[in-house]
């Protein structure tokens, strides 16, 4: 006895169905809350000294090097912009609205603000080994090859796939960590060693740097190295994907697509 099958239920049977091969968005954990905090209190605080320091700049933009430096001393080098004092000789004939009094004020309060949220990550970062598992690169990654293959996809200006963006490459790895552990530590090191409180305390600690002016003259190229990094941060963020990237850090989460069997 023969048995007929109408068209479309052979269409239904021969056609893999669309809702078990269109791939499933997934939200998966990308960063800690505390890694989120201190992120954006982090992004606060540096946009805040980073608008104070310009201010500070101004006041007197030459810069010395050993214990003392004033405007009647050859400076190292100096700024080709106008003070906002008329001492200062900068070559000028005007000078700029004096904001000196409040970013003083404020540059000592987010840099401190700055400093706790900065020990609290690290304590914790080493405490849950988030340094170890996500910011150190392994042997493989630090290879010469491995090293210029990334390189020539940064020069190309290459969208990360999206298994090479669910972690840090080798580049950021060496710079996250270069950044926290050498260039924070010694923007701090040199902004305390300004400090005449601090100075008398520890004056081993402005010796070591040459000097109190010479701290000064530290502190503003590490600062520069910082806003260098501040900038490649956020293009690097933007190459990845500007708006996921962004949200990760403000949910924690990541949406990740995932393919059907």
């Amino acid at each position: 006895m023969a048995i007929t099958v109408s068209p479309q239920l052979a269409a239904e049977t021969s056609t893999p169905s669309a809702v078990s091969t269109a791939p499933v968005t997934k939200l998966a954990a990308r960063h800690s809350a505390l890694v989120r905090v201190t992120h954006w209190i982090t992004t606060i605080c540096f946009l805040a000294l980073l608008l104070t320091g310009i201010e500070i700049v101004i006041s007197h933009p030459r810069f010395y090097w050993g214990e003392t430096g004033t405007n009647l001393t050859t400076a190292l080098f100096q700024l080709p912009i106008p003070s906002s004092r008329r001492l200062v000789p900068t070559g000028y004939g005007y000078v700029l609205p004096d904001q000196n009094g409040w970013s003083r004020a404020l540059h000592f309060e987010a840099a401190w603000i700055a400093v706790l949220t900065g020990l609290l990550y690290v304590i914790s970062g080493l405490l849950t080994r988030h340094f170890r598992k996500n910011l150190l690169p392994g042997r493989a990654d630090v290879s010469w090859r491995a090293l210029l293959t990334r390189f020539t996809k940064h020069l190309r200006f290459e969208r990360p796939s999206e298994a090479e963006a669910s972690s840090y490459n080798v580049f950021q790895r060496l710079t996250y960590l270069f950044v926290i552990f050498v260039l924070f530590p010694l923007v701090i090191w040199s902004g305390l060693a300004m400090s005449l409180g601090f100075a008398s305390a520890f004056p081993w600690s402005v010796t070591l740097l040459g000097g109190r002016q010479s701290a000064r003259t530290i502190h503003f190229f590490v600062s520069l190295a910082l806003v260098l990094f501040l900038f490649v941060h956020v293009a690097m963020v933007c190459l990845a994907g500007f708006w996921s990237r962004t949200g990760a850090m403000i949910t924690g989460r990541t949406a990740t697509r995932k393919e059907h069997a």
